[in-house]
């Protein structure tokens, strides 16, 4: 599987920006705890029209495993495109306390010195459009990189960037700085993004507002970037098809660079929960 590489994350293309209203969360305190699902929903309005946002798919990470029927996994080392330094396996991938834990170790499998896990929804969940969100607690340790992100689905048949990508949250290193892009084909690797100041210590809500017309990243509702994507302008017609969903955690490579912090691992990723709406 292609992956990102140190040009996704270093150019950054002129794009239209649209403006929309923040959403209102009617049952959840957006820093808080996991809530009571049965209620829960999301409306925004615009103008005189209010829409409201269903909850379609969740994992809470109530068990004492990853559920299979959600996850599957990407394992192996050779640098992901990255030059990464992990070797993705299972085992780094556990549930705890309400939480999926993903854990990165200086732990050697073969030529690769560190482990960790790449987690995701391939052939099992995808979505087309709606609010994509996690609750997450990150790591702040030099030389690490978290991410929660997006493929399109049909990436083993048109290949990457052709298929689109959909960063909704990464972080590296001890940097204050969240980072939303995405990433599809337009005459070669087309990107466009931005990011926000927040604390990056403690659990925070990241969520992509997706719908036919934009990409809108949200920090604890908080809205920093929009993208156009109307009517496939610069060819962003990617994100008119469906996409699958994927955590991980990275150990170096080109972007966050080579330099680890061994003192600091093992160092984990938690994710208290995934929730995807969509309007009703």
């Amino acid at each position: 599987m292609k992956t990102k590489t140190i040009s996704v994350r270093g150019l950054l293309l002129f794009c239209s920006l649209a403006s929309l209203s923040c959403l209102i969360s009617c049952s959840k305190n957006n820093v808080g705890p996991k809530s009571n699902m049965a209620n829960m929903h999301v409306t925004k309005s615009l103008a005189t029209t209010t829409l409201t946002y269903q909850l379609v798919w969740s994992d809470e990470f109530n068990g004492t495993s990853v559920d299979p029927t959600n996850w599957t996994y990407d394992t192996g080392g050779g640098g992901w495109g990255n030059n990464e330094l992990e070797y993705y396996q299972a085992a780094n991938a556990t549930v705890s306390n309400g939480n999926l834990v993903i854990t990165a170790k200086k732990q050697r499998v073969g030529a690769n010195a560190y482990t960790s896990a790449r987690l995701k929804t391939q052939g099992l969940r995808q979505f087309t459009y709606g609010k994509i969100e996690a609750r997450i607690k990150l790591p702040v340790v030099k030389g690490l990189w978290p991410a929660f992100w997006m493929l399109g689905s049909n990436i083993n048949t048109v290949g990457w960037p052709q298929c689109g990508e959909t960063d909704i949250m990464e972080h590296i290193n001890t940097d204050s700085l969240i980072y939303g892009t995405a990433h599809w084909y337009n005459n070669g690797n087309a990107s466009s993004g931005g990011n926000t100041t927040t604390s990056p210590s403690g659990y925070h809500i990241y969520d992509v507002e997706w719908t036919p017309t934009s990409l809108t990243w949200h920090i604890d509702g908080v809205q920093y970037y929009t993208l156009d994507i109307s009517n496939g302008v610069n060819n962003t017609g990617a994100f008119q098809n469906p996409f699958f969903i994927i955590l991980n955690l990275a150990v170096g490579g080109n972007w966050p660079g080579k330099t680890i912090d061994t003192s600091k691992l093992p160092a984990s990723m938690y994710v208290d929960y995934v929730r995807v709406y969509q309007l009703m």
